[in-house]
């Protein structure tokens, strides 16, 4: 593997002295250079449609931080938009779409075959940035989970405990599992579209699976990401797939062999050294400093820092947050974190 990039090296299970190290949501709001090309595009999806600004707020944190992978800047809502569902923001609020909780609301979305007319934008933005990304930089293309993304879709926005999205898979399965179907189908396909574009990674956030329990964890979050990334697999051999069930808790223990991923990132909520021998057990994993250190910076995201490379240093590791990145974050403690990492 010498010479091949760190993130893939990872990913191909080596373990290396000093971890790749990229961080969720590292193109955004804590960046004034991000803000600055926001304002430029006007809202936040005009953005993520503009191929060139987007790949520039893509490059910004590549530039001025040089992490070992860059991630596609685009929204896990995109895919329902593709689909047909109405979607926009509100300024301070967030996400806002509309709902599917019947059947008439489910006839009224496209098939997943005809996302890419509205998708495009995207794969532009991918094209771009394999020609201009550093040779050494991969790029990580994404997608939300279905189960994630069915949440939004239910309740129309983003809620506390997927309430909605919880009621309407018990009162009506078939209708709920009929959407998530649909949703799958249109992840392959998306992701597929982004890897034929120059992505050399995706993955897959499904960033409210810890509010599944039991079975339901099983049926709804662990088997359509096995779902998705056998299929991928299949389209292009070889392609890594991270998958991060956030929140697993004790389920995180396995999920890479039951899915087939070749990462599972962490949230910061499970313990390091309980992960080392749990988790990367099975191969890489990926993760997972708390995002209020870089709010707070100071001796404590150093000792965290160290602290977290030092439980996971015997295999293969991903440096990364154990979520995103807060507008709130002082970009000099991103830089703070970074030296630790590589500078012990």
């Amino acid at each position: 593997m010498a010479g091949q990039k760190k993130l893939l090296r990872a990913l191909a299970g080596e373990k290396q002295d000093v971890p790749p190290i990229w961080m969720m949501r590292q193109a955004g709001r804590y960046l004034p250079e991000y803000r600055a090309t926001r304002a430029e595009a006007g809202d936040f999806l005009s953005l993520c449609y503009n191929p060139e600004l987007a790949a520039e707020v893509t490059l910004q944190p590549i530039r001025r931080y040089g992490f070992d992978a860059a991630i596609l800047f685009a929204d896990i809502l995109l895919i329902p938009q593709a689909l047909g569902a109405d979607l926009w923001f509100v300024t301070g609020e967030g996400p806002r779409l509309s709902t599917i909780t019947t059947e008439s609301d489910f006839a009224k979305l496209g098939p997943a075959c005809d996302i890419h007319e509205t998708l495009n934008p995207i794969y532009e933005t991918v094209r771009i940035l394999s020609r201009e990304l550093p040779a050494e930089t991969p790029l990580i293309g994404f997608a939300g989970a279905p189960w994630t993304v069915a949440t939004y879709m239910i309740a129309g926005r983003g809620t506390p405990d997927q309430g909605p999205a919880h009621a309407l898979r018990e009162e009506n399965t078939a209708l709920f599992e009929a959407l998530l179907a649909r949703i799958t189908e249109a992840t392959i396909d998306y992701l597929s579209k982004q890897i034929e574009a120059g992505a050399e990674v995706v993955k897959i956030f499904d960033s409210w699976a810890g509010s599944l329990k039991g079975e339901a964890f099983q049926k709804y979050a662990l088997e359509p990401c096995r779902q998705i990334t056998a299929a991928l697999k299949e389209r292009h051999p070889g392609i890594p797939v991270i998958g991060f069930p956030r929140e697993a808790g004790g389920k995180y223990a396995g999920f890479a062999k039951a899915t087939g991923i070749d990462c599972v990132a962490l949230d910061n909520s499970v313990d390091p050294a309980w992960a080392a021998a749990h988790v990367q057990a099975d191969g890489c994993v990926q993760g997972n400093l708390a995002s209020r250190h870089m709010v707070t910076g100071g001796q404590d995201l150093v000792d965290e820092t160290r602290r977290i490379v030092e439980a996971f240093k015997n295999g293969p590791h991903i440096f990364n947050l154990g979520h995103g990145i807060t507008p709130d974050a002082n970009p000099d403690n991103v830089q703070l974190m970074i030296d630790t990492v590589r500078g012990g």
